[in-house]
């Protein structure tokens, strides 16, 4: 299935299951209020106004059921798939939304309006129902007239050897809804053939496949498909490329292909954005008296500034003034290359345990990671993330020696990192912390920075680990 139609088929399913959710809610009031439910289970009688108390839920649960399945992979499955693919992501996200709700009742003292039999009902409803709507869709797209409207008949385009490939791949993902109708080869064969072909088997697409050498050749198969009124799919993997990710895109009506390694634009990055604005604003306001105190602490405890400022690599390597609090004496940069034989870190990172530059009050800020605060200021500014990997000195980003390390810097900086939750500083291979800060961002989702917050604060608690 073409990338589109799957994404149009996504955003249909994550609307309707949304709304059977948020009707489950409902549901789930109108059964509990029942006197059939009362009697039967010995259960009091909820209040009249009860689900009117606690409707504002839907503000977070009509988002949050569909972002839960994407989670759990439940829109990544085949247009018809197994059970087993249905039922155990449905049946996990129905719980971890239940349990949010109850969570959200008791964080705003809300409880009282949703008893548990609420609670258990709308964990029910909502999976009996988002299961129908996958039994009813498969049964519907099994049909006759589903696969005549639906199936895509394509005849395949390249060389014997890669046609044959294509085919077994595409064997192997039958509910897709993709069907090999013929096969052309692009290398020997006349055009006139794939004029037949297409004539002969009503296609609705040829998927090209082609190598350096055969690009004059692709331009022929485009162009006729073009006056047929064909669609063509040009695979684009005729550049080698190891991890890059190929996307199509358009600028100043030029039709582009964009190779790209970090995640493309999409909801999740503006989320992303919002979060790291939000809740940087938050932080700084809950912290304040905090901020406050530890400057005074610092600035009263040892000559020099309250904050150390240093010049440090951001996105694509751009400069930026970092902020923290000053844990070192004013001339801890003179002294570094005294220290130079100490450094515990290969590559060009410099750590020392027990430096001697740090002050008493240093060593504190530094094990419960409180010199790190003012960071939330370059973050507020958007030089920084919450999440990302951690940014490093621009003189030891100039003595990178290998080129792949680079790709650290294509995401933005962060306050805290895969590396930090893993291992904090007991990593002293540079090769394994970029090995981390490159997992993180080859697997980037919302849901991994929002699991790397919550992994944060008992590695910062632990105080374990801290240099």
């Amino acid at each position: 299935m073409l990338q589109r139609d799957r994404l149009i088929r996504t955003q249909v399913q994550q609307l309707a299951d949304a709304s059977l959710f948020a009707m489950s809610f409902w549901l789930a009031y109108c059964l509990r209020g029942t006197a059939f439910i009362s009697e039967t289970f010995g259960l009091e009688t909820i209040q009249f106004d009860a689900f009117n108390q606690v409707v504002w839920l839907y503000f977070a649960l009509v988002p949050a059921a569909p972002l839960v399945l994407e989670s759990q992979g439940f829109y990544k499955r085949a247009v018809i798939s197994h059970r087993p693919s249905i039922f155990w992501p449905l049946l996990k996200t129905c719980f971890m939304v239940t349990i949010g709700l109850v969570l959200l009742l008791f964080l705003f003292k809300k409880s009282e309006y949703a008893p548990r039999g609420v609670m258990i009902l709308f964990g029910l409803l909502s999976f009996a129902l988002v299961w129908v709507k996958e039994e009813v869709m498969t049964v519907a797209l099994r049909s006759r007239m589903a696969k005549a409207q639906y199936r895509r008949r394509i005849i395949l385009a390249g060389t014997p050897a890669e046609n044959a490939r294509l085919r077994r791949e595409i064997q192997s993902h039958v509910g897709e809804g993709v069907e090999v109708a013929a096969e052309f080869n692009l290398a020997s064969a006349p055009v006139q053939e794939l004029i037949d072909l297409l004539h002969e088997h009503s296609v609705s697409g040829v998927f090209v496949t082609a190598r350096h050498a055969q690009l004059e050749r692709v331009e022929s198969v485009l162009q006729l498909c073009e006056l047929e009124g064909v669609e063509a799919w040009l695979a684009a993997d005729f550049f080698a490329t190891q991890i890059a990710r190929a996307s199509f895109d358009e600028m100043f009506g030029h039709p582009l292909l964009v190779f790209r390694t970090t995640p493309e634009a999409s909801w999740q990055i503006l989320t992303k954005m919002l979060l790291d604005f939000f809740g940087a604003l938050a932080l700084i306001i809950a912290a304040s008296p905090l901020l406050l105190a530890i400057g005074a602490l610092v600035k009263l405890t040892s000559p020099g500034p309250a904050f150390f400022r240093q010049q440090r690599s951001g996105l694509n390597g751009a400069p930026f003034e970092i902020l923290k609090f000053r844990t070192m004496n004013t001339n801890a940069e003179q002294m570094k290359h005294e220290l130079a034989a100490m450094n515990e870190m290969s590559g060009p990172v410099f750590k020392v345990t027990n430096d001697p530059r740090v002050t008493p009050v240093g060593k504190w800020l530094r094990q419960w990671s409180l010199d790190e605060l003012p960071q939330l200021f370059n973050v507020l500014r958007g030089e920084m993330s919450l999440v990302g990997p951690r940014p490093l000195p621009v003189d030891e980003v100039r003595r990178f020696s290998d080129l792949a390390h680079r790709r650290r810097l294509s995401v933005k900086p962060g306050l805290t990192c895969l590396w930090q939750v893993k291992g904090r500083n007991k990593i002293s291979d540079f090769k394994e912390w970029v090995r981390l800060d490159l997992e993180y961002i080859d697997n980037w989702s919302i849901w991994l920075d929002l699991k790397i917050l919550l992994l944060t604060l008992p590695a910062v608690l632990r105080g374990t680990g801290a240099k």
